[in-house]
């Protein structure tokens, strides 16, 4: 079983950025923890990050055929991208939205996810053991 990790716009700046909103962990923190979550679980995962929505499309795209699922933090494009919720839509691989953040606490248009209606759950507030939640929730799907 093979995992894309993908993430949007300016999760790169992780532990920079509004650590009272976000945390102090790291992008590498993120890193480190897919690659040992992917160990613990026995699957393969690949982290991937752009801060340029046609970016992210072709890598969705890029994923047909390639991943088994995508655990998806797609950022600000959360609520305003038609196309990766499309992207999603055409290559049908099963993906789980993350969010560090517990965006149902935040501001009134952070209540809208276009990707939402094509993934299979939805995770957020944990942090990055958000991310790694989602990579044993697609196992188990996956395995069923």
């Amino acid at each position: 079983m093979k995992l894309l990790i993908l993430n949007g716009p300016n999760l790169n700046l992780l532990g920079l950025r509004e650590p009272a909103i976000y945390g102090r962990e790291t992008y590498e923190d993120l890193k480190t923890l897919a690659a040992e979550t992917a160990v613990r679980l026995g699957v393969e995962a690949d982290v991937y990050q752009s801060n340029h929505e046609g970016a992210l499309v072709d890598a969705i795209q890029a994923a047909y055929g390639v991943y088994d699922g995508i655990v998806f933090n797609p950022a600000a494009y959360t609520h305003t991208s038609v196309a990766l919720l499309d992207a999603l839509k055409a290559v049908s691989i099963p993906t789980v939205e993350v969010h560090i953040s517990d965006v149902s606490k935040r501001e009134d248009f952070r209540q809208v996810s276009y990707v939402r209606a094509a993934c299979i759950a939805t995770i957020t507030g944990r942090g990055l053991r958000g991310y790694a939640e989602a990579m044993e929730l697609l196992k188990e799907h996956l395995f069923k």
